[in-house]
């Protein structure tokens, strides 16, 4: 569905605004960032709504992103990998992924002298970067870090959609092994996930080479209402510095 650049920077502000207050975004907010009336606002939004983009969760109430309106912000960003975000609401909130986070990564990779300790330190790094929950395969083993704050966020406040999660977190073991996701950063969003499909959860993770597999992965699970420029970034780094890393390990141990 091709979108205009307004309607484009609309769905985007929505979705940005939307992980930030976890609130539904109203047209006088977004009428103030684009210098519009709240009228002309409201039109691109029913559009957008009809597109299937976005939703109104309530009468009189403003609007939330649906999956198929975090697809679309997640393929633009995957297009640009190098930009922040495809639309940045609030400049005084950008956030890119900062460099105290990818050293506090590279430290906790960096200090462990065995490859599982190094995978479980870049797990429970990425849980305290974004507040997720964070999960790698060691092995045939997943290590999960990160439960209770996961079920913190307002989302899994029903029970239902804790009871989805942890369908999902049950069966993603398997999954992994046998689906074997092929792209370096594999992202799901809510109904796509392969397990636990009413969760309203997404799970992005990066495939990386271990001593352990060729198709060792990393990654976090978090609501689908979430800062997806800043995690995609940091699990993309989680995975390439654990490669790199690893790797530098391995070569080493050959020639002693």
């Amino acid at each position: 569905m091709n979108l205009t650049k307004r309607q484009e920077g609309i769905l985007f502000a929505i979705i940005e605004e939307y992980a930030e207050l976890a609130a539904p975004v109203g047209s006088v907010t977004l009428a103030k960032l684009f210098n519009v009336s709240s009228a002309t606002i409201r039109a691109e939004m029913s559009r957008l709504e009809d597109f299937g983009y976005i939703a109104q969760p309530h009468t009189s109430a403003g609007r939330v992103p649906t999956d198929a309106g975090y697809r679309y912000y997640v393929n633009a960003l995957s297009e640009h990998p190098e930009q922040s975000s495809p639309f940045i609401s609030n400049p005084d909130r950008e956030n890119k992924t900062p460099e105290r986070s990818t050293r506090v990564l590279q430290i906790r990779i960096n200090s462990q002298t065995r490859a599982d300790s190094a995978i479980r330190g870049a797990v429970d790094s990425l849980v305290e970067l974004t507040g997720n929950l964070g999960l790698a395969t060691i092995g045939d083993q997943l290590y999960i870090s990160g439960i209770a704050r996961l079920f913190t966020q307002p989302e899994f406040l029903d029970n239902r959609r804790v009871q989805a999660v942890a369908e999902l977190l049950d069966n993603l073991e398997p999954w992994l092994r046998e689906a074997a996701p092929g792209q370096p950063l594999n992202i799901f969003i809510g109904q796509e996930n392969p397990i636990g499909k009413t969760s309203q959860a997404s799970l992005i993770i990066s495939r990386f080479r271990s001593p352990f597999s060729d198709k060792s992965y990393i990654g976090i699970l978090g609501p689908t209402r979430q800062n997806y420029s800043r995690v995609m970034s940091l699990v993309r780094y989680a995975g390439n510095i654990l490669e790199e890393t690893l790797a530098i390990d391995s070569q080493n141990d050959g020639k002693k």
